[in-house]
């Protein structure tokens, strides 16, 4: 009895913190451990902060060089790069290479989306594509009484609810003797229905860039034709004949004649006329 009326009183005994004293009170609270250790943790925190950047500046190599010194500037407290105004100076050789290289990457991008289109094609095959004509079907009957009392369903032997398919539609005899395989649930079909309207979509896109495709390249090797054409080195002849000295027709010295005609066409010409000159 006596050890649980000292258990009892230890229980009703109270536990108090130690309180600030009178004369401190405009201090604040008493500061406890917990309070010390955060305090002086911060504290040592900034301290290594301090002498890492300290040990850094100290040991910082006076030679050293970044670009991005010289091509950045500061705006509102941020690091930015500074734009160029100077353009890069291309020369002629330059260009040819990366007309040549864009005509190679557009006709590779062409012929990889003609493959995939392919691909497409063959997984969907078009049967109900909405940009497909509709096909019709004509049945032929006796009578207009029999065109009144005309039924498509028992015509074709199939289901009412199959009439509008344009694939996939059994009959009534292979509906009772097989199973139905696949999704038959009208929430899977129609989920089907969807994803099917979506690779139609897609199959479309891909028509559509890869014939913007094949104009670019067309474009681009057009001028690159155009251009070389230009460049076209000039062939000018001219002999002496009783002192006096005559050229060749301006015709023959840019090149005439025929616009198919090749370098060895046109030399043949220019010897054939220069014997018959010499000739006279």
């Amino acid at each position: 009895m006596s050890s649980f009326r000292k258990a009892l009183k230890s229980r009703q005994k109270n536990h108090h913190e130690r309180s600030q004293p009178g004369f401190r009170k405009h201090l604040g609270l008493l500061e406890k451990k917990k309070d010390y250790k955060l305090r002086a943790d911060d504290y040592h925190k900034k301290k290594n902060t301090l002498a890492a950047l300290r040990k850094k500046a100290l040991e910082k190599n006076p030679d050293e060089f970044y670009y991005k010194m010289i091509n950045s500037q500061l705006q509102d407290g941020v690091h930015v790069m500074k734009k160029q105004n100077e353009e890069v100076e291309v020369t002629e050789e330059q260009k040819k290479v990366m007309r040549t290289q864009d005509v190679k990457y557009v006709e590779m991008k062409r012929v990889a989306e003609a493959k995939k289109i392919e691909r497409l094609k063959g997984e969907l095959h078009l049967l109900d594509a909405d940009s497909k004509p509709k096909n019709t079907h004509t049945f032929f009957v006796d009578s207009k009484k029999e065109v009144q009392s005309f039924n498509l369903a028992t015509h074709l032997n199939t289901a009412p609810q199959l009439v509008d398919r344009v694939y996939n539609r059994p009959t009534l005899q292979t509906l009772e003797t097989k199973s139905i395989q696949g999704a038959v649930e009208p929430r899977s079909m129609k989920k089907l229905a969807k994803q099917r309207k979506h690779q139609y979509k897609i199959l479309s896109q891909r028509i559509d860039r890869e014939k913007k495709m094949f104009v670019i390249s067309q474009k681009i090797q057009t001028r690159k034709d155009l251009q070389l054409h230009k460049q076209a080195p000039s062939i000018s002849l001219s002999w002496r004949r009783r002192g006096r000295e005559s050229d060749v027709s301006p015709g023959i010295a840019r090149g005439g004649g025929d616009a198919g005609e090749g370098p060895e066409a046109l030399a043949r010409t220019l010897l054939t006329r220069a014997k018959m000159f010499r000739g006279r």
